[in-house]
């Protein structure tokens, strides 16, 4: 089965291992040599890690920057009121912030923006506040919980967490390490079934992103890597300068992944040009 090899799974993680090791489990279970994943989640935190497989791998870039949203529970070090609670979070950790990343992390430790798109308190019960945020990707959950018990005055830290969505794979998509084995097992045994459910073909990772669909006369040169030029376009999605595009054959299926060098206006004024700077090549040359 192509997917196998070149498809998505969307894992949900269990508590303990890091996601590096949920990654090689998937291996182990699909006997592939290479897999990648959208991003980490510490060992305790469960939920979403969406994995690409063999080929696939090279979608991760466009994953790990996708938006994520979580339900977590904060634990308060003092009672607050919930107007207040509620009122601070509106004032200070909504939309744009300023993050210090934590001491242990992936990245270098300098204050950046990152953008909290929805911040909701589904219930406070005494000290413990169960929310759902969504966010920006490279958004620290646990340095946020820090900072709003800072603000707070009263101290914060985060007592659980669960990844429930990155970019377009939500909790409708996730399955344990567990159902991916018994599929697997299933397909070797003649019904492939349940793993074409848990599996998914890579276009399902750039459902978010724009897109521009060709003409067929230009998937040959797109395949050798050359850049797509505006008469090669047969339709577009809206997009900006620099933004990355999916370029995707009428059938749409994903050809490659590239960086947008005009907007959706300046291409639709022009007739000739450079559309789309073609940067990895995903769909296979056939005819070599």
């Amino acid at each position: 089965m192509k997917l196998v090899n070149y498809g998505i799974v969307n894992i949900d993680k269990p508590p303990g291992p890091t996601s590096h090791q949920v990654s090689d489990f998937v291996q182990k279970i699909l006997k592939i040599k290479k897999s990648g994943h959208s991003g980490t989640l510490d060992p305790r935190v469960t939920g979403s890690l969406v994995i690409a497989l063999g080929r696939a791998t090279r979608i991760v870039e466009v994953l790990l920057k996708g938006g994520k949203t979580y339900v977590g529970i904060m634990h308060l070090h003092k009672s607050v009121e919930e107007k207040i609670i509620k009122k601070t979070i509106k004032k200070y950790f909504t939309g744009k912030i300023k993050q210090l990343p934590p001491i242990k992390s992936a990245v270098k430790r300098q204050e950046r923006i990152r953008e909290i798109y929805n911040f909701k308190i589904l219930e406070i019960d005494n000290q413990d506040v169960l929310f759902e945020v969504s966010c920006q990707a490279g958004t620290y959950i646990r340095k946020l919980c820090h900072d709003i018990g800072k603000q707070l005055g009263t101290g914060a830290h985060m007592a659980e967490l669960r990844r429930t969505r990155v970019g377009p794979f939500d909790e409708s998509t996730m399955f344990t390490l567990q159902d991916l084995k018994d599929a697997y097992t299933l397909w070797q045994e003649g019904n492939d079934k349940f793993l074409k459910k848990i599996i998914q073909p890579i276009e399902s990772a750039v459902k978010n992103i724009p897109k521009v669909y060709v003409h067929d006369g230009a998937i040959q040169s797109l395949l050798h890597g050359r850049d797509l030029a505006i008469p090669g376009i047969k339709e577009m999605s809206e997009f900006t300068k620099d933004e990355i595009v999916a370029i995707m054959t009428k059938d749409k299926q994903l050809l490659a992944l590239g960086t947008a060098k005009m907007s959706t206006e300046e291409i639709e004024k022009k007739k000739k040009g450079i559309a789309v700077k073609t940067d990895k090549v995903f769909m296979p040359d056939e005819k070599q």
